[in-house]
């Protein structure tokens, strides 16, 4: 099984909306499931199959899993930063989890009694702006000053209260997804097993290993296969 990166062509474009980390859209793969890799941050998920279009809420992951692919459908996703969150859904549940909207009338689903047009590729800044005018995304600072190692006004314990209410996790389980996130990419960019080792700070390649296997789904071996 390989990464959702190596599976599907994905089609990205840029966003200067501070809440965004990324929008993409891509069709199915003739695979049955992609490794899922561990994330800090919460996404939005667009997906149409036989005419009908479905929203799909995904939570933080705290490790890597296989995700089914529906057959013959269209996908579209809006990626929002760490620290961005949806208030009205319970973040503990969605962690490693998802929930799929309520559909309402025509081309529009249900959030907190509030009925949200479906966007198109081009306007989902729009939809974002939407759910921000309506309180139900929004963004602490705080949160985000902390995972980026800027200093923050706040007690220790008041900082990682903030974060667990925004991503329902720890912020040493977020530095722990993200190292083994930025490993991986280094392994994907042509470094070596030692050289991902020592610029992603790990201890040894077995420590290296561990972190890539719960939190990527592959081992660095794997990985530096498919790069090459």
């Amino acid at each position: 099984m390989q990464r959702a990166t190596k599976i599907f062509h994905l089609e990205a474009r840029e966003t200067s909306h501070s809440m965004v980390r990324s929008i993409w859209r891509t069709t199915s793969a003739p695979h049955p499931s992609f490794i899922s890799v561990a994330a800090a941050h919460w996404l939005v998920v667009f997906w149409k199959q036989d005419g009908r279009t479905h929203v799909t809420v995904r939570g933080p992951e705290t490790r890597a899993s296989a995700v089914p692919i529906p057959a013959d459908a269209q996908f579209m996703s809006v990626e929002f930063r760490p620290g961005t969150f949806l208030p009205d859904l319970p973040v503990h549940s969605l962690v490693d989890g998802d929930v799929t909207l309520r559909r309402g009338v025509g081309n529009a689903v249900r959030l907190n009694g509030s009925v949200l047009e479906i966007p198109t590729f081009d306007d989902i800044e729009a939809f974002v702006g939407r759910l921000v005018r309506e309180g139900l995304l929004v963004d602490d600072p705080a949160v985000r000053d902390a995972l980026q190692g800027r200093p923050v006004d706040l007690s220790r314990r008041s900082v990682e209260r903030r974060v667990r209410r925004a991503t329902g996790l720890t912020l040493g389980a977020i530095r722990q997804i993200e190292r083994a996130r930025k490993a991986a990419a280094l392994l994907d960019g042509g470094a070596t097993i030692f050289d991902a080792v020592m610029r992603a700070g790990y201890s040894d390649q077995a420590h290296l290993t561990r972190s890539l296997k719960r939190f990527v789904g592959q081992t660095p071996a794997q990985i530096a296969r498919e790069a090459r």
